[in-house]
């Protein structure tokens, strides 16, 4: 286990705002010291923006039917059985 691995798993709850007030002020600390960690947590938070602020985009058709198949495979790899 890497050192930053307890605060990897905090991270979208601290992004989100849900994060615990003691686990917070952690977490806050240990980004003054780590920029892979900071840089993780802007990262995040840009891409919420982003996301947020984006307009949807169609996908072109061949591309919707692969990631489609794609996605069924996955799941029924995993769950085992179609997707209902």
């Amino acid at each position: 286990m890497s050192k930053c691995d307890k605060q990897i798993q905090q991270i979208c709850d601290y992004v989100d705002g849900e994060l615990d007030g003691a686990l917070c002020a952690e977490l806050e600390a240990h980004l003054k010291e780590c920029r892979n960690c900071r840089l993780m947590v802007d990262s995040l938070k840009q891409t919420v923006v982003l996301c947020r602020e984006g307009k949807p985009e169609p996908l072109p058709k061949e591309l919707e039917a692969k990631l489609s198949d794609a996605l069924r495979r996955r799941w029924e790899k995993k769950f085992g059985g179609k997707k209902t």
